[in-house]
């Protein structure tokens, strides 16, 4: 409930002034300074009305000006609208200038005084809002992962702490999980973050010419080498080298491989002369590293050398509230990028994102919503405009917090009388309630206490 401290010395417009408003803002009065200051520190009201005449001076403004800075200084969030006579318009300018939000003039009048406060009252919403919402974040402080779950919260903590150093990493996890970003966050987050960060996919490049591309080559060391070049390796130098995909790196290439991490030399392809790197070593893969080297194709020495930290990102369905927190947020992000900011998900929306098992986990989030947004009639995307089925989604469920919690009493107290064999005093004990609570419960959600209770 909002709060509003009223600062007058006039009973009577004390009285009338509480009854202009509706149950929904709680009214307290104050008569001075120092019963007003008691209140603002008790209270934290959202909004304060200030008569500037008050005791001792009531026939002046010195009393109620120092109370604005009083107020100003000790609850800056505070909004104040300061009251004044129909002559006293001089005050209520110099209010305005040292901080007030408003003013508001005698005689009173119940419309307009409720319309001042009201949109003082909205302002100190929106204010906090925005102020709750720049210090979320997205959850992390790793730049383009938007995680609220425990299990991704857990990886962007554990980046934070290897960023630092120079271990070499391996990422895995699905495809579309995310794994570039964190590789880049590694470098971001690093003493290397003002050097280069090189990528090279393992599985995009042919075998032929995949040595090439990480080594380098010398001129004519092959058909078409008219010139030296460098490989992705020794363009990194200083910074990150990112693997990606590396359990499809050929195993001819893969001894090469771990003869660089050994020795942190590169040997260009048609050169005898080894050149040393400093670089640091971020791989990824979504296949199982453990099956390819039960299976012939990996290598178990080089595994062992890429992951001396290994990061097991979850795919988006094991992420607990997860995808409905990216989907809010690729909405805002997308929805400004193309012109359409102001949209917003339906209830069958939002159950669908979170009744989705999301196979192609962020990558095909973003194709969906990227698709809605452009589909969309209205400024409400439905589940039709995600193309996600409502199958499986409770289409009852709305996200009321009173339903959830009485729905979860409901459900303990039949699981406690369940297992006491419907012994109240026990039950109560289970519960951590007094007896006549539990009774109170029980004629509340109109459980049976005799027999075996109907959930249905």
């Amino acid at each position: 409930m909002k709060q509003l401290l009223i600062v007058e010395d006039d009973p009577g417009l004390q009285s009338q002034m509480r009854w202009c408003f509706s149950e929904d803002i709680e009214v307290s009065v104050a008569a001075d300074r120092e019963a007003a200051l008691t209140a603002l520190r008790r209270l934290e009201p959202e909004v304060v009305t200030l008569d500037l005449g008050l005791p001792p001076d009531p026939g002046g403004a010195t009393e109620g000006f120092a109370l604005l800075e009083d107020i100003l200084r000790l609850a800056p969030m505070t909004k104040v609208i300061v009251v004044t006579g129909r002559e006293d318009k001089e005050n209520a300018v110099k209010a305005i200038g040292m901080g007030a939000c408003d003013f508001y003039q005698k005689p009173l009048d119940a419309d307009i005084l409720t319309f001042v406060v009201n949109r003082a009252v909205r302002l100190a919403e929106l204010e906090k809002e925005n102020r709750e919402l720049s210090s979320q974040g997205n959850g992390t402080n790793i730049k383009g992962i938007v995680a609220a779950s425990p299990e991704m919260l857990v990886i962007c903590r554990t980046v934070e702490k290897v960023a630092p150093t120079d271990v070499t990493t391996l990422i895995t996890g699905e495809t579309g999980t995310g794994k570039e970003l964190l590789a880049r966050a590694l470098h971001d987050l690093s003493h290397r973050a003002d050097k280069p960060f090189a990528a090279i996919n393992c599985a995009a490049i042919p075998e032929n010419l995949l040595e090439s591309e990480l080594f380098g080559f010398e001129k004519g060391s092959f058909t078409g080498a008219t010139q030296s070049k460098k490989g992705k390796i020794e363009s990194a130098n200083g910074g990150t080298l990112f693997l990606d995909e590396i359990g499809d790196m050929p195993m001819a290439l893969q001894a090469k491989l771990l003869r660089f991490l050994q020795e942190r030399v590169v040997d260009r392809v048609g050169s005898v002369k080894p050149i040393p790197v400093d670089v640091r070593v971020v791989c990824a893969t979504h296949r199982n590293v453990q099956d390819l080297i039960a299976q012939g194709n990996f290598r178990e020495d080089l595994y062992y050398r890429i992951s001396e930290i290994t990061l097991d990102v979850p795919a988006l369905r094991e992420r607990d509230g997860d995808p409905l927190v990216i989907a809010q947020s690729l909405l805002k992000t997308l929805g400004k990028q193309m012109d359409r900011p102001n949209l917003t998900f339906s209830d069958d929306a939002v159950q669908a994102i979170n009744a989705y098992s999301w196979p192609g986990n962020v990558r095909e989030m973003i194709n969906k919503v990227k698709r809605a947004i452009i589909m969309a009639d209205g400024k409400r995307i439905t589940a039709e405009d995600l193309i996600l089925p409502l199958e499986g989604c409770d289409t009852d469920f709305q996200l009321n917090l009173r339903q959830v919690r009485e729905a979860a009493e409901r459900k303990a107290i039949i699981q406690a009388l369940t297992t006491s064999n419907f012994n109240m005093a026990q039950a109560s004990r289970l519960l951590g309630v007094t007896r006549p609570t539990l009774y109170n419960l029980t004629d509340k959600y109109r459980i049976e206490t005799n027999t075996a209770p109907n959930e249905a």
